[in-house]
């Protein structure tokens, strides 16, 4: 395995297909899979990288709604990475309850950095994953934070991190069975700087029959923070 494989060139992009990186990670291998812009979109200098769901319940980097915000934020122009933590998949190593997961996510960034040092790199994760990007977000310094069904109230010690100070959107369903709407609620309004909050009705932990909302409610929300196609960091809600 490379120490440090290279992040998939341009032409690979335009052939419109995901391409499967091994990285290097705390715990062993970590598997990932870099996929660029639609190519009907203006391309950004900007990377997501993205996080899935709980490890022990079946969570993986192919998760729908991991899969949907990755389209989305094609849509937008980004390229993504999303990426298996420690223990799934054909990532090595043992779930840790978020620690570990965290360091498998700070490698990613960091690969992603010394791979692209001109584009912006943004943290995203549904469930588990929003609460491990939202773990680093305040170290790591996204551009961007996109928490979707944020674990508050699970035991996760939400209030115990650092809140992110940067641009910052939570996706919340109104009808989420696993995580209570709520605490969510409660959570984002205790926070000092808190971020737009889109609450989508009638919709589930996993957002069946809702995927086109989230889809559209990410697309919204991060609209505005776009870096602008030409490369030159500035916004544009092009």
């Amino acid at each position: 395995m490379s120490a440090d494989p290279s992040f998939p060139s341009d032409d690979a992009f335009l052939e419109g297909k995901p391409a499967s990186v091994t990285l290097a990670g705390p715990a062993g291998a970590i598997e990932a899979i870099v996929e660029g812009p639609e190519p009907d979109v203006p391309r950004r200098p900007l990377v997501a990288v993205i996080c899935h769901p709980l490890p022990t319940e079946g969570g993986t980097m192919h998760n729908k709604v991991v899969t949907m915000t990755a389209r989305a934020l094609h849509q937008s122009g980004a390229s993504t990475v999303r990426f298996n933590f420690r223990g799934v998949g054909a990532s090595e190593g043992s779930f840790d309850d978020g620690n570990g997961e965290a360091d498998d996510l700070r490698a990613v960034v960091a690969w992603v950095r010394r791979q692209k040092p001109d584009a912006q790199v943004w943290l995203a994760g549904f469930s588990f994953g929003s609460y491990v990007a939202y773990k680093v977000a305040a170290e790591l310094k996204p551009g961007m934070l996109v928490m979707i069904a944020p674990p508050a109230g699970r035991g996760y010690g939400f209030d115990e991190v650092t809140p992110f100070d940067g641009p910052w959107l939570v996706v919340q369903g109104e009808a989420d069975e696993v995580v209570d709407p709520q605490k969510v609620y409660a959570w984002v309004d205790g926070l000092a700087q808190p971020p737009e909050l889109v609450r989508i009705p009638d919709t589930s932990h996993f957002f069946h029959r809702r995927l086109m909302d989230l889809r559209g409610a990410v697309k919204n929300g991060v609209r505005p923070y776009l870096p602008a196609a030409d490369g030159s960091g500035d916004r544009t809600d092009a």
